[in-house]
Protein backbone atom coordinates (compact mmCIF):
# COMPACT_ATOMS: atom_id res chain seq x y z
CA UNK A 1 0.00 0.00 0.00
CA UNK A 2 1.17 3.49 -0.85
CA UNK A 3 0.85 6.36 1.59
CA UNK A 4 1.34 10.06 0.96
CA UNK A 5 4.22 12.03 2.40
CA UNK A 6 1.98 13.82 4.89
CA UNK A 7 2.02 10.63 6.95
CA UNK A 8 5.76 10.81 7.57
CA UNK A 9 5.17 12.36 10.99
CA UNK A 10 2.48 11.49 13.52
CA UNK A 11 -0.23 14.10 13.83
CA UNK A 12 -0.91 15.79 17.15
CA UNK A 13 -4.19 17.62 17.57
CA UNK A 14 -5.00 20.00 20.39
CA UNK A 15 -8.52 20.63 19.09
CA UNK A 16 -10.95 20.82 22.03
CA UNK A 17 -13.40 18.92 19.84
CA UNK A 18 -11.16 15.87 20.07
CA UNK A 19 -11.30 15.99 23.86
CA UNK A 20 -15.11 16.19 23.74
CA UNK A 21 -15.18 13.23 21.34
CA UNK A 22 -13.01 11.21 23.71
CA UNK A 23 -15.30 12.04 26.63
CA UNK A 24 -18.36 10.94 24.66
CA UNK A 25 -16.51 7.77 23.70
CA UNK A 26 -15.75 7.03 27.36
CA UNK A 27 -19.40 7.59 28.31
CA UNK A 28 -20.48 5.08 25.65
CA UNK A 29 -17.91 2.56 26.89
CA UNK A 30 -19.07 2.87 30.51
CA UNK A 31 -22.73 2.53 29.54
CA UNK A 32 -22.16 -0.62 27.48
CA UNK A 33 -20.00 -2.22 30.20
CA UNK A 34 -22.66 -1.60 32.86
CA UNK A 35 -25.30 -3.17 30.62
CA UNK A 36 -23.09 -6.21 29.97
CA UNK A 37 -22.07 -6.78 33.61
CA UNK A 38 -24.70 -9.51 34.28
CA UNK A 39 -23.05 -11.55 31.52
CA UNK A 40 -19.43 -10.54 32.05
CA UNK A 41 -19.19 -11.43 35.76
CA UNK A 42 -20.34 -15.10 35.51
CA UNK A 43 -18.24 -15.54 32.37
CA UNK A 44 -15.14 -14.19 34.14
CA UNK A 45 -15.72 -16.59 37.06
CA UNK A 46 -15.96 -19.61 34.74
CA UNK A 47 -12.79 -18.62 32.86
CA UNK A 48 -10.90 -18.06 36.13
CA UNK A 49 -11.85 -21.49 37.46
CA UNK A 50 -10.81 -23.17 34.21
CA UNK A 51 -7.39 -21.49 34.36
CA UNK A 52 -6.89 -22.54 38.00
CA UNK A 53 -7.79 -26.12 37.09
CA UNK A 54 -5.50 -26.16 34.05
CA UNK A 55 -2.17 -24.94 35.39
CA UNK A 56 -0.39 -23.48 38.37
CA UNK A 57 -0.01 -19.75 38.59
CA UNK A 58 -2.08 -16.57 38.78
CA UNK A 59 -5.33 -16.13 36.90
CA UNK A 60 -4.45 -12.70 35.51
CA UNK A 61 -1.47 -11.80 33.36
CA UNK A 62 -0.24 -8.20 33.49
CA UNK A 63 1.87 -6.88 30.62
CA UNK A 64 3.16 -3.43 29.77
CA UNK A 65 1.61 -2.03 26.59
CA UNK A 66 1.83 1.21 24.62
CA UNK A 67 -1.39 3.17 24.27
CA UNK A 68 -2.67 6.66 23.48
CA UNK A 69 0.14 8.87 22.09
CA UNK A 70 2.84 6.45 23.23
CA UNK A 71 1.81 6.35 26.89
CA UNK A 72 2.60 3.05 28.59
CA UNK A 73 0.21 1.25 30.92
CA UNK A 74 -0.35 -2.15 32.54
CA UNK A 75 -2.67 -4.24 30.38
CA UNK A 76 -4.70 -7.03 32.03
CA UNK A 77 -5.41 -10.40 30.42
CA UNK A 78 -6.51 -13.85 31.49
CA UNK A 79 -3.37 -16.01 31.56
CA UNK A 80 -3.37 -18.43 28.62
CA UNK A 81 0.29 -19.54 28.85
CA UNK A 82 2.48 -21.24 31.40
CA UNK A 83 4.24 -19.07 33.97
CA UNK A 84 7.67 -17.59 33.13
CA UNK A 85 7.72 -18.65 29.47
CA UNK A 86 10.39 -17.30 27.13
CA UNK A 87 9.21 -14.31 25.07
CA UNK A 88 12.14 -14.40 22.64
CA UNK A 89 10.24 -16.73 20.29
CA UNK A 90 7.27 -14.37 20.11
CA UNK A 91 9.54 -11.38 19.56
CA UNK A 92 11.22 -13.07 16.61
CA UNK A 93 7.85 -14.10 15.16
CA UNK A 94 6.51 -10.55 15.51
CA UNK A 95 9.55 -8.97 13.87
CA UNK A 96 9.19 -11.40 10.97
CA UNK A 97 5.56 -10.33 10.47
CA UNK A 98 6.48 -6.64 10.63
CA UNK A 99 9.23 -6.97 8.02
CA UNK A 100 7.39 -9.18 5.55
CA UNK A 101 4.18 -9.24 3.54
CA UNK A 102 2.65 -12.38 5.05
CA UNK A 103 -0.63 -12.74 7.00
CA UNK A 104 -0.39 -11.96 10.71
CA UNK A 105 -1.10 -15.46 11.99
CA UNK A 106 -0.48 -16.21 15.64
CA UNK A 107 1.94 -18.88 16.76
CA UNK A 108 -1.08 -20.82 18.03
CA UNK A 109 -1.58 -22.30 14.55
CA UNK A 110 1.90 -23.86 14.78
CA UNK A 111 1.14 -25.65 18.06
CA UNK A 112 2.73 -23.21 20.53
CA UNK A 113 3.87 -25.37 23.50
CA UNK A 114 3.71 -22.38 25.86
CA UNK A 115 -0.10 -22.38 25.83
CA UNK A 116 -1.95 -24.09 28.69
CA UNK A 117 -4.94 -26.37 28.39
CA UNK A 118 -8.01 -24.38 27.24
CA UNK A 119 -5.58 -21.58 26.35
CA UNK A 120 -6.14 -21.91 22.61
CA UNK A 121 -9.89 -21.63 23.09
CA UNK A 122 -9.48 -18.53 25.26
CA UNK A 123 -7.24 -16.87 22.68
CA UNK A 124 -9.37 -17.82 19.67
CA UNK A 125 -12.59 -16.63 21.34
CA UNK A 126 -11.03 -13.43 22.69
CA UNK A 127 -12.03 -14.34 26.26
CA UNK A 128 -8.41 -13.93 27.39
CA UNK A 129 -8.84 -10.17 26.83
CA UNK A 130 -11.96 -9.87 28.97
CA UNK A 131 -10.08 -8.34 31.98
CA UNK A 132 -9.17 -5.38 29.79
CA UNK A 133 -12.59 -4.07 30.76
CA UNK A 134 -10.66 -2.84 33.82
CA UNK A 135 -8.38 -0.83 31.52
CA UNK A 136 -11.44 0.61 29.80
CA UNK A 137 -12.94 1.75 33.10
CA UNK A 138 -9.60 3.31 34.07
CA UNK A 139 -9.56 5.33 30.82
CA UNK A 140 -6.45 3.60 29.42
CA UNK A 141 -8.41 1.78 26.71
CA UNK A 142 -11.74 1.89 24.92
CA UNK A 143 -14.08 -0.82 23.67
CA UNK A 144 -13.17 0.12 20.08
CA UNK A 145 -9.76 1.19 18.82
CA UNK A 146 -6.39 -0.08 17.58
CA UNK A 147 -4.86 -2.86 19.64
CA UNK A 148 -2.21 -1.66 22.17
CA UNK A 149 1.21 -2.90 21.12
CA UNK A 150 4.23 -4.12 23.05
CA UNK A 151 7.12 -1.73 23.80
CA UNK A 152 9.61 -3.56 21.57
CA UNK A 153 7.03 -3.50 18.77
CA UNK A 154 6.52 0.24 19.22
CA UNK A 155 10.27 0.83 18.84
CA UNK A 156 10.16 -0.70 15.35
CA UNK A 157 7.35 1.56 14.10
CA UNK A 158 8.12 4.17 11.46
CA UNK A 159 7.03 7.77 12.25
CA UNK A 160 4.00 7.65 9.95
CA UNK A 161 2.92 4.30 11.40
CA UNK A 162 2.68 5.83 14.88
CA UNK A 163 -0.34 7.81 13.80
CA UNK A 164 -2.39 4.80 14.89
CA UNK A 165 -1.63 5.88 18.48
CA UNK A 166 -3.53 9.15 18.03
CA UNK A 167 -6.61 7.52 19.52
CA UNK A 168 -7.27 5.38 22.59
CA UNK A 169 -6.50 1.68 22.02
CA UNK A 170 -9.41 -0.74 22.15
CA UNK A 171 -10.61 -4.28 22.81
CA UNK A 172 -11.85 -4.59 19.25
CA UNK A 173 -11.43 -2.46 16.17
CA UNK A 174 -11.65 -2.06 12.42
CA UNK A 175 -8.71 -4.42 11.89
CA UNK A 176 -10.29 -7.17 14.01
CA UNK A 177 -13.52 -7.17 11.96
CA UNK A 178 -11.72 -6.82 8.59
CA UNK A 179 -9.85 -10.10 8.43
CA UNK A 180 -7.31 -9.80 11.26
CA UNK A 181 -5.15 -12.95 10.88
CA UNK A 182 -5.61 -12.86 7.09
CA UNK A 183 -4.18 -9.33 6.79
CA UNK A 184 -0.55 -8.23 6.67
CA UNK A 185 1.13 -5.83 9.08
CA UNK A 186 0.95 -2.99 6.55
CA UNK A 187 -2.77 -3.57 6.04
CA UNK A 188 -3.32 -3.54 9.82
CA UNK A 189 -1.57 -0.18 10.11
CA UNK A 190 -3.64 1.26 7.25
CA UNK A 191 -6.92 0.09 8.83
CA UNK A 192 -5.96 1.51 12.23
CA UNK A 193 -5.03 4.90 10.74
CA UNK A 194 -8.28 4.94 8.76
CA UNK A 195 -10.25 4.42 11.96
CA UNK A 196 -8.17 6.99 13.87
CA UNK A 197 -8.94 9.71 11.32
CA UNK A 198 -12.62 8.89 10.83
CA UNK A 199 -13.91 7.49 14.15
CA UNK A 200 -17.47 8.23 15.24
CA UNK A 201 -19.78 6.80 17.89
CA UNK A 202 -21.97 5.22 15.23
CA UNK A 203 -18.95 3.52 13.68
CA UNK A 204 -17.98 2.21 17.12
CA UNK A 205 -21.43 0.64 17.53
CA UNK A 206 -21.19 -0.99 14.09
CA UNK A 207 -17.76 -2.44 14.88
CA UNK A 208 -19.00 -3.79 18.23
CA UNK A 209 -21.90 -5.55 16.48
CA UNK A 210 -19.55 -6.96 13.83
CA UNK A 211 -17.15 -8.29 16.49
CA UNK A 212 -19.39 -11.23 17.48
CA UNK A 213 -19.51 -12.86 13.99
CA UNK A 214 -15.83 -12.01 13.50
CA UNK A 215 -14.93 -13.93 16.69
CA UNK A 216 -17.11 -16.86 15.60
CA UNK A 217 -15.27 -16.99 12.27
CA UNK A 218 -11.94 -16.74 14.07
CA UNK A 219 -12.83 -19.71 16.30
CA UNK A 220 -13.90 -21.72 13.25
CA UNK A 221 -10.62 -20.98 11.46
CA UNK A 222 -8.58 -21.89 14.56
CA UNK A 223 -10.41 -25.21 14.87
CA UNK A 224 -9.90 -25.97 11.17
CA UNK A 225 -6.17 -25.25 11.37
CA UNK A 226 -5.83 -27.34 14.54
CA UNK A 227 -7.56 -30.32 12.89
CA UNK A 228 -5.43 -29.97 9.78
CA UNK A 229 -2.22 -29.88 11.83
CA UNK A 230 -3.33 -32.88 13.91
CA UNK A 231 -4.17 -34.84 10.75
CA UNK A 232 -0.75 -34.15 9.24
CA UNK A 233 1.01 -35.28 12.42
CA UNK A 234 -1.11 -38.45 12.54
CA UNK A 235 -0.28 -39.27 8.92
CA UNK A 236 3.40 -38.69 9.59
CA UNK A 237 3.31 -41.04 12.60
CA UNK A 238 1.59 -43.74 10.54
CA UNK A 239 4.16 -43.33 7.78
CA UNK A 240 7.04 -43.65 10.25
CA UNK A 241 5.46 -46.72 11.87
CA UNK A 242 5.03 -48.51 8.53
CA UNK A 243 8.66 -47.97 7.57
CA UNK A 244 10.60 -51.27 8.26
CA UNK A 245 14.02 -49.77 8.78
CA UNK A 246 15.49 -46.34 9.30
CA UNK A 247 17.02 -44.93 6.15
CA UNK A 248 20.55 -45.42 7.43
CA UNK A 249 19.99 -49.12 8.07
CA UNK A 250 17.72 -49.91 5.17
CA UNK A 251 20.55 -49.19 2.74
CA UNK A 252 22.79 -51.87 4.30
CA UNK A 253 20.93 -55.01 3.08
CA UNK A 254 20.55 -53.50 -0.39
CA UNK A 255 24.29 -52.93 -0.62
CA UNK A 256 24.97 -56.42 0.68
CA UNK A 257 22.51 -57.95 -1.78
CA UNK A 258 24.16 -56.11 -4.66
CA UNK A 259 27.56 -57.35 -3.60
CA UNK A 260 26.27 -60.90 -3.21
CA UNK A 261 24.70 -60.78 -6.67
CA UNK A 262 28.01 -59.76 -8.21
CA UNK A 263 29.66 -62.64 -6.40
CA UNK A 264 27.09 -65.13 -7.73
CA UNK A 265 27.56 -63.93 -11.29
CA UNK A 266 31.34 -63.92 -11.13
CA UNK A 267 31.60 -67.62 -10.19
CA UNK A 268 33.56 -69.14 -7.30
CA UNK A 269 34.37 -66.15 -5.06
CA UNK A 270 34.62 -65.51 -1.34
CA UNK A 271 32.25 -62.82 0.06
CA UNK A 272 30.70 -61.94 3.45
CA UNK A 273 27.02 -62.66 4.21
CA UNK A 274 25.31 -59.92 6.22
CA UNK A 275 22.97 -61.24 8.95
CA UNK A 276 20.00 -59.10 10.00
CA UNK A 277 17.89 -59.13 13.13
CA UNK A 278 14.43 -58.81 11.56
CA UNK A 279 12.73 -58.01 14.88
CA UNK A 280 14.76 -54.86 15.46
CA UNK A 281 15.94 -54.03 11.98
CA UNK A 282 19.54 -53.81 13.24
CA UNK A 283 22.51 -55.19 11.35
CA UNK A 284 24.43 -57.84 13.28
CA UNK A 285 28.22 -57.60 13.17
CA UNK A 286 28.75 -61.35 12.53
CA UNK A 287 29.71 -61.85 8.86
CA UNK A 288 30.52 -65.39 7.77
CA UNK A 289 32.88 -66.41 5.01
CA UNK A 290 31.25 -68.69 2.47
CA UNK A 291 31.90 -69.84 -1.05
CA UNK A 292 29.84 -71.17 -3.94
CA UNK A 293 30.03 -74.84 -4.87
CA UNK A 294 28.98 -76.43 -8.12
CA UNK A 295 25.52 -77.07 -6.68
CA UNK A 296 23.93 -73.62 -6.34
CA UNK A 297 21.73 -74.78 -3.45
CA UNK A 298 24.65 -75.95 -1.31
CA UNK A 299 26.88 -73.79 0.86
CA UNK A 300 29.78 -74.96 2.89
CA UNK A 301 31.09 -73.05 5.91
CA UNK A 302 34.82 -72.53 5.96
CA UNK A 303 35.23 -73.62 9.57
CA UNK A 304 34.62 -77.25 8.51
CA UNK A 305 32.34 -78.03 11.46
CA UNK A 306 29.09 -78.49 9.56
CA UNK A 307 27.36 -78.09 6.22
CA UNK A 308 24.48 -75.75 5.75
CA UNK A 309 21.96 -75.97 2.93
CA UNK A 310 19.99 -72.98 1.80
CA UNK A 311 17.40 -72.61 -0.88
CA UNK A 312 18.45 -70.33 -3.72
Amino acid sequence: MNFSNDLDQPKRSDDPGDDRALRRKRMLDALLIVLAMPLLIPLAIVVSLSILASSRGPVLFVQERVGFRGKRFDCFKFRSMHVDVDSATHRGHLLTLMNSNIPMEKMDSQGDPRIIRFGRFLRASGLDELPQVINVLRGEMSLVGPRPCLPYEYEQYLPWQRERFETVPGLTGLWQVSGKNRTTFGEMIALDITYTNNKTLWWDLRIILQTVPALAMQMFEARRVRKSTSRKLHEKDRSDASRPFPNSLAAAPDAAATKAGRAFRSGRQIFPILNLNCATGAALNTPQIAFRTENRSRWKKTNGLQKHFLKP
